[in-house]
């Protein structure tokens, strides 16, 4: 496995990682919180423009691959005193590898090259796979609702891990 990040100006790899963050996305979400909102998160957080705007605001986009293939993808920023990991996503046929750990190691670096103290991530309640958060140590800082527009709502928990 492999990091790779996605730089501002490929308008190539932006186009790939929108293709590939819709397919996991939609293939995860759509049970959980059903295809309207999904669609709708989609557009808002996933399409090219979003993620070239999110980028021209500091994102940092990475590829997850191997053997040239992609895996899945993770996003994250500086938010406060934190490093807000807001997306990290791998296709069904590579979750449960071992993939998140070196992902949380990069991530931890990242926490300290940057004189943060902490990593935070939203999971929405529903979400089966929340424990996987909890076996890496992260713990619920606390609970948020978000209006996100369009009548939706992320219902989520706020995870945290002290670097």
């Amino acid at each position: 496995m492999y990091i790779e990040i996605l730089l501002p100006d490929d308008d190539k790899e932006i186009t790939e990682m929108s293709v590939m963050a819709t397919a996991i996305l939609r293939d995860y979400y759509d049970p959980i919180i059903g295809k309207a909102q999904n669609d709708y998160m989609l557009k808002l957080f996933q399409s090219e423009d979003a993620i070239r705007d999110q980028l021209a605001h500091g994102y940092r986009y990475y590829f997850v691959r191997e053997d040239e293939k992609d895996l899945g993808f993770f996003a994250f920023y500086p938010r406060e005193d934190a490093l807000y990991l807001s997306k990290l996503y791998l296709y069904k046929e590579h979750r449960g590898k071992g993939y998140a750990r070196p992902i949380l190691e990069m991530l931890k670096t990242q926490t300290k090259e940057l004189g943060l103290t902490k990593i935070e991530l939203n999971v929405n309640k529903n979400n089966p796979t929340k424990f996987i958060y909890e076996k890496l140590g992260f713990t619920v800082a606390r609970e948020e609702k978000n209006d996100i527009g369009n009548g939706f709502y992320m219902d989520d928990y706020v995870y945290a891990l002290k670097v």
